[in-house]
């Protein structure tokens, strides 16, 4: 074991799975959370539900049972500059609101390098690619001003691939991961930084956990990687299966929305691929399409983005339209994506007259 972290974490769903596994890992995280979630999380400890190797069903860890300590605060509670790294893991649209902002600033000014595990990456990330002009992105974002203070040296992106939901007969505390792959996250520019992420990369893929029949290695690991484009492959997935899931007078399951029509999946997850090698990314650093498809037969349910817009949200995270917009930048432009920009609109528009 190396030094023991200080983590802020703002957001318990998918925070809390990031959460418990650098807790099991000796380390300290403090989540940023409503109410209701501190008061359970704090009581009963964050709960995460995940497959096992080796393991019949699902093994439950549970952070008040983890060598690290898992505490949970509100917005106001936290000191950004007492932690050494701050992980975002709210939906984009969160950060707009006043208590949340508020403390955003609060993390830019600290200086504390920040890991972003949003879908909808953080404007000052994008700000370390070159090959994107970022003034004309802020319409995508539900209020772009608070990534201002970042500066971008101090930012990175980890790809949050593993699927995790909360079952609704459940405990808000209790998350279950539905496919279990890793957090993929591009390295700060400077090595210090980087080191830090290095050693959470180590200590969660060290950690082995007692299932009382023996100890287990347990899935959904951080993985550092050099490049600044390896946490956008998840950018392929989201427009070909996630925001498909939107129809014009209903949801569909993800799984559904990929292989009703695999050729017209795989036309628009290529289209998203070559955009990202035309702005500078290496192929290989992106996930291929096989592999995508296989996992999306696990995906049972609507996405989270389809999920929010039938139940009436006026803000969802807008990757299809940040996707449309830096491909226009480059020349490109798909009518699948086209067409889903103006379901998710109409959606949108209908949820805000109704508000």
């Amino acid at each position: 074991m190396g030094t023991m972290y200080k983590i802020l974490i703002l957001g318990a769903s998918y925070g809390s799975l990031l959460g418990v596994k650098l807790a099991l890992a000796g380390h300290t995280v403090k989540l940023v959370c409503l109410p209701e979630e501190i008061e359970l999380i704090n009581a009963e400890g964050a709960r995460v539900r995940m497959p096992a190797k080796g393991v019949d069903g699902l093994v439950e860890l549970n952070s008040q049972e983890t060598p690290g300590d898992l505490s949970a605060a509100g917005p106001g509670d936290v000191n950004p500059a007492d932690f050494d790294l701050v992980a975002l893991a709210m939906q984009e649209p969160q950060y707009g609101a006043p208590e949340v902002s508020a403390l955003l600033n609060l993390v830019a000014a600290s200086g504390v390098p920040t890991m972003s595990i949003m879908n909808m990456p953080p404007l000052a990330y994008l700000k370390r690619i070159d090959a994107i002009d970022t003034e004309a992105l802020k319409v995508s974002y539900t209020d772009p001003s608070v990534w201002d203070g970042f500066d971008p040296a101090m930012i990175t992106l980890c790809s949050p691939d593993p699927q995790a939901f909360r079952p609704p007969d459940e405990k808000i505390n209790l998350l279950q991961v539905g496919l279990p792959t890793n957090f993929k996250v591009a390295r700060f520019d400077s090595d210090e930084h980087t080191g830090i992420l290095r050693q959470l990369e180590a200590d969660i893929q060290a950690i082995r956990f007692d299932t009382g029949d023996g100890k287990v290695e347990l899935p959904v690991k951080l993985r550092v990687h050099d490049s600044v484009f390896t946490p956008l492959a998840k950018w392929s997935m989201l427009m070909a299966g996630n925001y498909r899931c939107v129809g014009t007078d209903g949801m569909r399951p993800i799984k559904e929305a990929v292989h009703s029509d695999l050729e017209a999946t795989r036309s628009v997850y290529e289209w998203v691929v070559d955009l990202c090698v035309k702005m500078g990314a290496d192929r290989n650093d992106l996930v291929p399409f096989e592999k995508y498809a296989n996992a999306a037969l696990s995906l049972v349910n609507p996405s989270s983005a389809a999920r929010a817009l039938a139940n009436g949200a006026p803000n969802i995270e807008r990757v299809d339209r940040l996707v449309q917009i830096i491909a226009a930048q480059h020349g490109m432009q798909s009518d699948v994506v086209d067409e889903t920009v103006v379901l998710v609109d109409g959606w949108i528009e209908a949820n805000r007259q109704k508000a």
